[in-house]
């Protein structure tokens, strides 16, 4: 067996209902498909500034858009949604760290912010992504 929950979270139920892939359209049971919820800008980057110049009203926040996305365990792994993971690397199932933004949009470390929380003198910091 190659995975403790047979790639899905399904526990005792019977069936679940499908959804379908967000990239292919492929038919997928819901609790097996990758979830990501999205949050973006409606307008690009690129484009936000002109807009605010062009825009009658001085201080107007544009909308974002919010989006669930199902992803089919194929086209996750080929988008780098997900990665493979060594036999002993799927026993972990712990999420990994979330990246996290200051107000500047620059990354925090999450050691770092740690540290920052706890207001302790003694803080060792590392770099590790894995």
């Amino acid at each position: 067996k190659k995975r403790r929950n047979g790639g899905r979270n399904k526990n005792g139920r019977g069936h679940v209902k499908s959804v379908r892939c967000s990239n292919c359209s492929r038919c997928v049971p819901k609790d097996k498909a990758i979830k990501r919820f999205t949050v973006r800008n409606i307008v690009e980057t690129a484009a936000i500034r002109d807009m605010s110049e062009a825009s009658v009203y001085s201080e107007y926040v544009l909308p974002k858009l919010y989006i669930k996305i199902h992803y089919c365990v194929s086209c996750a792994i080929h988008s780098h949604v997900v990665r493979v993971r060594s036999v002993e690397g799927r026993r972990n199932r712990a999420p990994p760290p979330r990246i996290r933004f200051n107000k500047e949009g620059k990354k925090i470390n999450a050691n770092a912010a740690a540290c920052v929380l706890s207001d302790s003198q003694e803080c060792v910091v590392t770099d590790r992504y894995w």
